[in-house]
């Protein structure tokens, strides 16, 4: 069930997401300091290219919470807002409701990812 998800995922837009996210992953990754953002892209975009039958572990230590306050504070509000927001208008109907649950997990991903891994089930 989980394929089907995915190739009808990829063909409504998740692999145009996920091209953003690789783009958006290198053009982070030119600078030394936009490397470990861009890491944090990449591991975006694979959620977003397949996320059905994925989920998020998270681990780390001091330097991923470091590193997730920083980016909580400057980005990762805003984009787990949007994804709340986008899930939750998927949800209203009841054929939208496991894309909804995927933006959800993609918003959790958006608000914390440094230390988190993207495994499969």
């Amino acid at each position: 069930m989980s394929l089907i998800a995915n190739i009808i995922w990829i063909i409504f837009g998740g692999l145009a997401t996920a091209l953003a996210w690789c783009l958006a992953g290198c053009i982070l990754c030119i600078t030394i300091i936009g490397i470990p953002l861009g890491l944090q892209a990449f591991k975006m975009a694979r959620l977003t290219l397949a996320p059905f039958g994925v989920d998020i572990a998270y681990g780390g230590g001091a330097a991923s919470t470091v590193a997730n306050v920083v980016w909580l504070v400057l980005f990762g509000v805003w984009m787990a807002l949007a994804y709340l927001i986008l899930g939750c208008l998927y949800c209203v109907t009841i054929i939208g409701i496991p894309i909804g649950l995927q933006l959800f997990k993609m918003a959790q991903l958006s608000l914390l990812p440094f230390g988190a891994e993207v495994i499969a089930r």
